[in-house]
């Protein structure tokens, strides 16, 4: 009762980590949640990776303690998407260097924010299968929220096998209870068709023989409806859906994408 009386007064307690982004937030109850599996799915180009790396980036911000591990790019590269997030410019901008002074004073203002509020980033090679990069998260420190991107980069092989994802998802998900951390998991989405009359992701989406379905505790997809009907004046217009929430309810946030930054922002707090 003391928790639920402190919960009421707006403490979030040792339990919940506030992602940075309130609308998302307030649909889980106010944050990612120690023991809990989060699976962020959407199309191919969707921003899955920078979504979840702002996530990163605005925890760690907060004083959250969160490691970054990253089957899809370099460590170097997960630097440059985070100056880019942070700064407001482009990827491009950044290795030829070609900014303006307003755009590098923000870059160094992003730069120097980093210096004592940045997420461990840590690259894993691919066909190490889920079992090396447990070992490795076994071996971080007093980390609160591991941030996988993504499932389909634990593939032992040289492709992805249904079954050996779908035991992925469940080693994740047991060593989330294990180490009482938040563990979000990037997941492309095999069994979408984006031809289909409404292309939103659902839940089968995610294929891996249910595994997403069935064990993961909370489930988020990206919906950018430009991808699918450009030209309708809908750019940078996202939908976050809350396809499953063990713990609440299911519906939707509006985001907001800046392709150009491949930053999200959340319509609720703009500025953020």
């Amino acid at each position: 009762m003391r928790r639920v009386d402190a919960a009421a007064d707006g403490d979030r307690g040792r339990d919940a980590f506030a992602t940075g982004f309130p609308s998302i937030d307030k649909w889980l109850g106010g944050g990612l949640r120690r023991g809990d599996l989060v699976v962020l799915g959407g199309d191919v180009q969707s921003g899955k990776s920078a979504l979840a790396l702002a996530m990163a980036l605005r925890m760690a911000q907060g004083g959250v303690s969160a490691v970054f591990y990253t089957g899809e790019m370099s460590g170097e590269r997960v630097m440059e998407r985070a100056l880019a997030i942070e700064g407001r410019t482009r990827v491009d901008d950044l290795r030829r260097g070609s900014m303006d002074d307003f755009t590098r004073a923000s870059v160094g203002g992003a730069a120097v924010r980093f210096r004592d509020a940045l997420p461990t980033v840590t690259a894993f090679p691919p066909g190490g299968g889920v079992e090396a990069l447990s070992a490795e998260i076994r071996r971080t420190l007093d980390v609160q929220v591991v941030v996988i991107d993504s499932l389909q980069g634990l593939a032992g092989g040289a492709r992805a096998q249904d079954e050996e994802l779908a035991a992925a998802v469940r080693v994740l998900k047991a060593l989330a209870i294990e180490l009482d951390v938040a563990m979000v998991l990037t997941c492309q989405l095999p069994d979408l068709k984006s031809d289909r009359a409404d292309p939103r992701p659902v839940l089968d989406d995610f294929g891996v023989q249910g595994a997403v379905k069935q064990h993961a505790d909370v489930v988020l997809a990206i919906f950018r409806e430009e991808m699918y009907h450009p030209g309708y004046g809908v750019e940078g217009a996202t939908e976050l859906l809350v396809r499953k929430n063990r713990n609440g309810n299911v519906g939707y946030v509006d985001l907001y994408f800046y392709k150009q930054w491949m930053r999200f922002e959340d319509m609720l707090d703009p500025d953020r």
